[in-house]
């Protein structure tokens, strides 16, 4: 119950978000959970989050650059992010092509593996037909076709975001075929947990997983919340939690849950994308981390190295491409193309207030 002295100002915040969070979920039911929309009533003051996390360095294995500017980019490395895996998802409405998918996955291994490095960044992706856009059986049995010929590419550390989103038969169909692509081509798997009936889904992902005899060590799930932690991790599968507004994991829980089950084979990422996302997630869940007391180790763990270990067993993952960098030149171009346009000249202050 509210205090009956709150006053209408006070409220209006409130109201206001849980007023958002409804028309969210009613408008995107792919991302709604089917649990009770809690409001927050706390007020959240302003923070400088970068002064905790100073000179620690941070691998985000879930964010879809393709849809992000060049801005975060620039955040991002200013926050510490040295590297990122940008998994295959849908693009916020279903592709009618074969065409739309080759270059979508062009993309991933080309431009835009170019476009992070321009501003230090080392660029990792899996490749993998969307659980949502499976439900297109006949341009899914194309795009399998089209999947062995980017899954060897370089840069290429899985096969993902795969899975189950309404966990129809067309989904599971496909989602076996690109688990056997997986164990060709001995290389992780990335599983997109379903936002309605995740638990359900989750063990299903998981079961059928080791049906197929995939090492459990070779899996990560991704997408956890605190009723599917226990049993991917019991199980032996990597827990990977998505820091994302109003429809996954605040960051607030995700402390609670390195606090109750430590860090071992657990990872936070952003999956930050076309919708309402933020792609400092992981630095700003960092620097509470340490603020509420998480050791240093800990943070390192969830925030960086169990991404590395995790996905190195693709073979394609070198630290030192990341920890001991190549100057940046923003001058360099890719297939004639270059992020600078128009005789723009490189960035060098991205705090200066002046735009030239």
């Amino acid at each position: 119950m509210y205090n009956a002295r709150c006053t209408i100002s006070a409220l209006a915040p409130i109201v206001h978000r849980a007023l958002y969070i409804i028309h969210f979920s009613l408008m995107n039911p792919s991302h709604a959970q089917e649990e009770e929309i809690r409001v927050d009533e706390s007020v959240h003051e302003p923070v400088d989050f970068m002064t905790p996390i100073k000179g620690m360095t941070f691998f985000d294995p879930h964010i879809h650059m393709t849809s992000r500017t060049t801005d975060d980019y620039q955040a991002m490395a200013d926050a510490g992010i040295v590297a990122i895996i940008e998994p295959a998802f849908w693009l916020g409405q279903p592709r009618t092509g074969l065409a739309t998918f080759k270059d979508y996955y062009s993309s991933l291994v080309g431009w835009e593996r170019f476009r992070s490095s321009q501003f230090g960044i080392k660029h990792y992706c899996t490749i993998g037909l969307n659980s949502r856009e499976a439900n297109n059986e006949p341009l899914a049995e194309q795009v399998m076709e089209l999947l062995p010929l980017f899954a060897y590419k370089e840069g290429v550390v899985g096969i993902g975001e795969i899975g189950f989103d309404d966990q129809t038969a067309a989904e599971e169909k496909f989602y076996r075929a690109q688990l056997e692509l997986a164990k060709e081509a001995n290389l992780p798997v990335q599983i997109h947990t379903p936002h309605r009936n995740k638990k359900e889904g989750t063990e299903r992902s998981m079961a059928i997983a080791l049906e197929h005899g995939l090492d459990p060590g070779m899996v990560i799930v991704d997408h956890n919340n605190e009723e599917t932690v226990k049993s991917v991790l019991d199980k032996g599968f990597w827990a990977a939690f998505t820091i994302y507004p109003f429809t996954k994991m605040g960051n607030e829980r995700m402390v609670a849950v390195v606090e109750q089950y430590g860090p071992e084979r657990i990872m936070v990422n952003s999956a930050a994308d076309w919708g309402i996302s933020d792609p400092l997630a992981i630095p700003k869940t960092a620097a509470l981390m340490m603020m509420r007391g998480i050791p240093v180790e800990h943070i390192r763990q969830v925030t960086y190295q169990n991404a590395i270990d995790a996905f190195a067993q693709s073979g394609q993952i070198n630290v030192a491409d990341f920890e001991s960098p190549s100057e940046i030149d923003q001058s360099q171009t890719f297939n004639g193309n270059t992020i600078l346009r128009g005789g723009q000249q490189p960035r060098r202050d991205s705090k200066s207030i002046i735009i030239n």
